[in-house]
């Protein structure tokens, strides 16, 4: 019997148009035997949303440097809930000042990342926030 693959969907939400973290991370995502689907540039929160059920995935990580997290990720969080998709896991990378971690990990974020996070420690923590077990 065969190991189901985690399927993540890697999106750039909002107007930023630097995609080089969310590609290094999609490559490890990959590299770790995940199925990555990549949204590309410009996204919205209801194409995200959309993307996600359409592709059925386990996980969504958001790549914002532009500030604009604190209203992208809960309307994306919102979307998936509408959607029911409450088990999907979401994850987030970019410039996201410290005061603002504890929000959005209390709105439901499974976990937040800055400029040189480790991937090894991003793969841990969706596989173990996917299987149900803290890494």
């Amino acid at each position: 019997m065969t190991e189901q693959k985690i399927r993540v969907l890697v999106a750039k939400p909002g107007l930023d148009g630097h995609d080089r973290g969310a590609k290094v991370v999609a490559r490890a995502l990959r590299d770790a035997g995940m199925e990555v689907i990549y949204t590309g540039l410009r996204q919205t929160p209801e194409m995200i949303a959309e993307a996600a059920l359409q592709e059925d995935v386990d996980v969504v990580g958001l790549s914002i440097l532009s500030g604009a997290h604190m209203a992208l990720a809960p309307r994306i969080l919102e979307l998936l809930k509408a959607n029911g998709q409450t088990q999907v896991k979401v994850f987030i990378g970019g410039i996201i000042p410290d005061e603002d971690v504890v929000r959005l990990k209390q709105l439901g974020i499974s976990g937040v990342y800055g400029p040189g996070a480790s991937t090894e420690q991003i793969v841990a923590d969706i596989r173990g926030a996917v299987s149900g077990v803290a890494a």
